[in-house]
């Protein structure tokens, strides 16, 4: 198997439970939505070339030409982490479930913990690789970020993920739905109240509307009321200028 990759490089996790743990990422391209505030360049067959970091942390980057085989990309991950132990190897995008079938192939030569990023809305790709992934960092997309309507495929996949070390994420705009909030929480209750929901202020590009303070506060509160763990986290790696 094959894929296009963006970039492999050891950082710290910016978002969700882990932050602050080294990881080991790995960005593929390709994406099946069109987030209003996504802040990466994804779209498919534009990359040509994969960014690999020569060290980890050096922020020395070597090329490699796209489309990679399965065990290279396995020996290049399988460096690092002689090099440096990491807390997980992150799997991002993009949306790496499009490229399920490359992970199939993958995951099998990796001696490490696996974390699939993930926007939630793949469940049949995800119940391939779900046996081999230990931690699942899964966004809900509401429709007004995306365009389209995708609670039922949510549903699905968390159903599935919800024995695994998962949490949610949800990213909170100026002009966040509070009717779609509220379905997203409802969601994630149905399921387990007892997993992790992360309300993730939106880093403000594209035209993208900040959110103030004080309605994160009260998104909070209304979240605790049928969840037992919710928590604000901002991207913190953008604030120390991380990959």
């Amino acid at each position: 198997m094959e894929a296009n990759l963006i970039e492999i490089f050891s950082s710290v996790q910016g978002e969700g439970r882990y932050v602050g743990c080294r990881q080991l990422f790995v960005r593929f391209e390709g994406c099946n939505l069109n987030c209003k505030y996504c802040d990466t360049e994804h779209e498919a067959g534009i990359h040509t070339l994969c960014e690999i970091e020569a060290e980890p942390g050096s922020g020395r980057f070597s090329q490699a030409i796209n489309p990679l085989e399965a065990s290279e990309v396995a020996a290049y991950i399988n460096r690092f982490l002689q090099a440096l132990p990491h807390q997980a190897v992150s799997f991002t995008g993009g949306e790496p479930l499009i490229h399920w079938a490359f992970l199939q192939e993958l995951l099998p030569m990796i001696n490490a913990r696996i974390m699939l990023e993930t926007n939630g809305t793949m469940p049949e790709q995800l119940e391939t690789i779900l046996p081999m992934v230990d931690i699942v960092s899964m966004d809900i997309k509401l429709p007004q970020m995306t365009g389209g309507v995708h609670w039922a495929l949510h549903q699905r996949f968390l159903q599935l993920a919800k024995e695994k070390d998962i949490y949610v994420k949800l990213v909170i705009t100026g002009n966040t739905d509070m009717d779609d909030f509220n379905k997203a929480v409802n969601l994630v209750a149905a399921v387990n109240p007892d997993i992790l929901l992360i309300l993730q202020p939106v880093t403000p590009v594209n035209g993208v509307e900040r959110v103030l303070p004080e309605m994160l506060l009260e998104l909070q509160q209304q979240a605790l009321s049928r969840l037992r763990d919710v928590r604000v986290i901002p991207q913190t790696h953008r604030m120390m200028n991380l990959l």
